[in-house]
């Protein structure tokens, strides 16, 4: 695992020029060095300058000079104090970068559902993973002591994992896509991640992987104290409030339920379900454009659509499109959606990545059921043969080590990328419109376009949603423009 902070300058290319002109490697040290102060100490005057605005006299500008004035040292106190009250919202100003390399899809998969920062990671889809490498556990026991035959179970894990690449790879050379292959990929693959957070958001996040029940697995625990000490030396501010943060790794609801509740099978639902949504959809976001812009009580506003759409019965089908296509549609907020999907690990993030809406999975602790898994429709006869037995084997190795006493924590490297989970998720308008429109084109991936298919057909049974639905769905469908270019699948020619 390796992490490290994207600074403003590039610290080699300004050696690089340095050394044009100065002939001493020791003067050039000292001079970078002088830069990252100075880059570093930026960082305090900013986020201090935010602190003093609501409470000192003076522009933004007169602010910031005063911070400016000030040296690094007092304006680090003056923003622990600050943030010490509870105004975290000061550091939003101070904004980080990170490459992270080499951990596994684990890491990658909770700040994914945590919505703990911005990110960008190497898709599965377009990039061979046969050489990514794979993060080898320790094996403990629930006290957390290491087992005695630590040395060869992990060899075991070893021989175990290689040969899930090699299937992995006999299923390319079999011409099986890539984006069908990965599903049986396990998590403990290397993912590589550029990672951007503001320093409010980073305080949380080391928090998340140090203090709470992500830090039982010893890899999450490893994430969050690199970035602490990463915080402690770039924006020591945050550190004080972090260390005040009592640690708590259990989960007081699972274990509250747990008192109530028998455990019962783990059982994958078998369709897309939607558990809830706002009443009159159509009539919810149109009337709020009114109110919007006349403002108008709700009664007055509800009576001027009706009387609309009494007299003209494509009113309220010219307005849902001039909002979601010509407007900033924020309308489409205005109602909601909930859902319970089926999905497979491997296309979770297709879309978690949405940011627009939460979404809830189950943790991976304890492990799933992994007997439960997702089939692509492509991998058929022997290909069918081989993907099923590599399940069927994955299920037999982690039984083999869960019957070593070791802890949950330790196996979660076994999921598969193809095991399923059930996820919990609540859409606004919004979004809705926006993944259905990315997710429905015939260039998405096979599964996410099932289930946003799913989704749209689920919505179209409620009531009050013919409108709505008349803007849901790929571009090329509702708008009768294609966005791909060259790699257009055609279906905008039988449209047009």
């Amino acid at each position: 695992m390796n992490i490290e902070l994207i600074g403003a300058l590039d610290y080699s290319k300004v050696k690089k020029v340095l050394t044009k002109t100065i002939d001493d490697d020791k003067k050039i040290n000292y001079i970078i060095k002088k830069i990252k102060d100075i880059e570093k100490a930026r960082r305090s005057e900013i986020v201090s300058s935010a602190g003093r605005l609501s409470r000192f006299p003076g522009d933004a500008k007169e602010v910031l000079e005063l911070s400016e004035s000030k040296s690094n040292e007092t304006n680090n106190k003056f923003i622990s104090r600050v943030i010490g009250l509870g105004h975290k919202s000061i550091s939003d100003h101070d904004y980080l970068v990170f490459t992270i390399k080499n951990v596994s899809a684990i890491i990658e998969q909770i700040i994914i559902e945590e919505r703990i920062a911005s990110f960008t990671i190497k898709s599965r889809r377009e990039v061979n993973f046969s050489k990514s490498g794979y993060y080898v556990p320790d094996f403990h026991y629930e006290n957390g002591k290491i087992l005695e035959s630590n040395k060869e179970l992990k060899k075991q894990y070893k021989n175990h994992m290689n040969s899930l690449f090699k299937a992995y790879n006999r299923l390319i050379d079999n011409n099986i896509k890539q984006e069908d292959a990965r599903f049986i990929l396990p998590y403990c693959f290397y993912s590589n991640i550029i990672m951007g957070v503001d320093a409010h958001t980073l305080i949380d996040m080391i928090i998340k992987f140090t203090k709470t029940k992500y830090s039982n697995i010893t890899e999450c625990k490893l994430f969050g104290e690199k970035l602490y000490k990463i915080a402690k030396d770039n924006i020591p501010y945050v550190t004080s409030l972090i260390d005040k943060v009592p640690v708590k790794t259990n989960d007081s609801v699972t274990e509250l339920l747990d008192k109530k509740l028998k455990k019962e099978e783990y059982k994958i639902v078998d369709k897309v379900t939607m558990t809830g949504h706002s009443t009159n959809i159509d009539s919810q976001i149109l009337i709020s454009a009114i109110m919007r812009r006349y403002q108008y009580s709700y009664n007055k506003a509800k009576k001027v659509y009706n009387d609309l759409c009494e007299k003209d019965k494509d009113f309220k089908f010219e307005l849902m499109k001039k909002i979601a296509f010509e407007g900033d549609k924020l309308e489409l907020s205005q109602v909601n959606f909930q859902f319970q999907i089926p999905v497979s690990y491997a296309i979770l993030t297709h879309f978690t990545r949405h940011r627009t809406h939460k979404i809830i999975v189950p943790d991976f602790v304890p492990n799933i059921d992994l007997s439960q898994y997702k089939i692509p429709p492509k991998i058929k006869d022997d290909n069918l043969i081989l993907y099923k037995r590599i399940f069927d084997a994955n299920k037999k190795m982690y039984e083999l080590f869960k019957s070593k006493k070791i802890r949950d924590e330790d196996l979660i490297y076994f999921t598969l990328s193809g095991n399923m989970t059930n996820m919990i998720t609540n859409m606004d308008g919004w979004t809705v419109r926006h993944i259905l429109e990315l997710r429905e084109c015939t260039k998405a991936q096979w599964e996410t376009r099932e289930i946003s298919n799913a989704i749209h057909k689920e919505i179209e049974k409620i009531k009050d949603t013919e409108a709505f639905c008349s803007i849901l769905g790929p571009t090329c469908v509702t708008q009768r423009i294609c966005n791909e270019g060259k790699e257009s699948c055609g279906k905008i020619k039988t449209l047009i």
